[in-house]
C-alpha cells in the first residue's frame, strides 16, 4: 500500500458554530453513550459523577469531538419515544456546556426533532445520524435550515431488524449508490457540510465489515470527509473470538488500516491509544513522504 497517496492528502473544513475544524488531519470523536443497552458501555454512564469522569477522560485522552448519543442502535435494541431520547441527553448536554462551553459537540440522534433542540438549546456543533434521514426524513430539512455539519450513515433497514437484513447482491455498489442519492438531496437542500459514515456493523455481515474496510479508500470518490466507527464491534471480537471489554488491541489494528485507507474521523470508546495510533501512523506517512 503507498500510504502517501492514500491517506491525509485532502484538505476538509468543516464549520462547527463559526469555527472552521480542519480534517485534513485525522480526528478523535469520543463516544458517550447514556444508554442502558449499546453493546460496549451501556448502562455505565447514567449518574453525574461517572458523566463528568468519563467526559474528563476523552478530554484528556485528546478527543477533538464528544459524541453524545441517547438512542441505541446495537441490533435488536429496543425502540424508544422522543420523550425518553431526549430525558437522557439533555443533562449530558447541560454539563457538557456547564463545564466546557467550547467544546465541539455532536449528538447521535436520527429525529429531526431531536436535533433541532440541541442545536438551538445546546449549541452543539454535529448531528450524528445512523439512518441518513431514513428514519425520520424531515432530518433533512432541519440540517438545511440549523445548517450545521451532518453526518449520514449507512444502514440497512433499522437497529431492530438490520440483523436480518444484511444481503446483497453488491454490497459497495449498494452504498455507494445510497450515498450519491443522498448527497444529491442534501446538496439540494443547501447543506454544505456533510461526513460519510460507511456504518460498520449496520445490516453487515463480518464479512461485509471486512469487505467495506478493504475498500473504505472508494469513498473518496465524493470528495468527503469520512468517519470510521469500528471500536470493539463484533468483527473484531468475533473474529478473536473475545469479549467487547478485550476487543482495544483489534480495534487499534483496524483503526489504523482505516486510517491508512482514508478516515478522517476515528469514533472510539479508547481516545488516547486512537490518538497513539493517529500519531504513530503520520509518523509513517511523514517518513515514507520524506524517504
Amino acid at each position: 500500500m503507498e500510504a502517501k497517496d492514500t491517506f491525509f492528502s485532502k484538505k476538509y473544513l468543516i464549520n462547527c458554530r463559526g469555527s472552521l475544524l480542519d480534517l485534513s488531519q485525522p480526528r478523535i470523536m469520543g463516544v458517550l453513550n447514556v444508554t442502558p443497552d449499546s453493546f460496549y458501555d451501556g448502562g455505565r454512564y447514567f449518574q453525574e459523577k461517572a458523566i463528568s469522569e468519563q467526559l474528563d477522560k476523552l478530554i484528556a485522552g485528546g478527543a477533538d469531538i464528544i459524541d453524545v448519543g441517547g438512542y441505541s442502535s446495537r441490533p435488536g435494541a429496543d425502540h424508544i419515544p422522543v420523550s425518553e431520547e431526549r430525558d437522557r441527553i439533555r443533562p449530558v448536554l447541560d454539563l457538557i456546556r456547564k463545564k466546557h462551553p467550547g467544546l465541539i459537540v455532536s449528538v447521535d440522534t436520527f429525529r429531526a426533532e431531536i436535533a433541532r433542540e440541541v442545536v438551538e438549546d445546546y449549541q452543539v456543533d454535529i448531528i450524528n445520524d445512523i439512518s441518513a434521514g431514513e428514519m425520520d426524513p424531515p432530518i433533512f430539512d432541519a440540517i438545511a435550515e440549523l445548517q450545521v455539519p451532518y453526518i449520514m450513515m449507512h444502514m440497512k433497514g433499522t437497529p431492530q431488524d438490520m440483523k436480518e437484513r444484511a444481503h446483497y447482491e453488491d454490497m459497495m455498489k449498494e452504498i455507494m449508490d445510497y450515498f450519491s442519492g443522498k448527497y444529491d438531496q442534501l446538496r439540494k437542500l443547501g447543506v454544505n457540510d456533510i461526513i460519510l459514515d460507511p456504518g460498520f456493523g449496520f445490516g453487515k455481515t463480518v464479512q461485509h465489515n471486512y469487505q467495506l474496510l478493504y475498500n473504505l479508500n472508494q469513498f473518496k470518490i465524493f470528495e468527503l470527509p469520512v468517519m470510521v466507527g469500528i471500536s470493539r464491534k463484533s468483527m473484531i471480537y468475533k473474529t478473536l473470538d473475545i469479549t467487547p471489554d478485550e476487543s482495544l488491541n483489534g480495534t487499534t489494528v483496524l483503526n489504523t488500516i482505516a486510517l491508512m485507507n482514508g478516515a478522517n474521523i476515528l469514533r472510539v470508546h479508547d481516545v488516547k491509544e486512537a490518538r497513539e495510533v493517529i500519531k504513530l501512523v503520520e509518523r509513517y506517512r511523514t517518513s515514507t513522504k520524506n524517504s
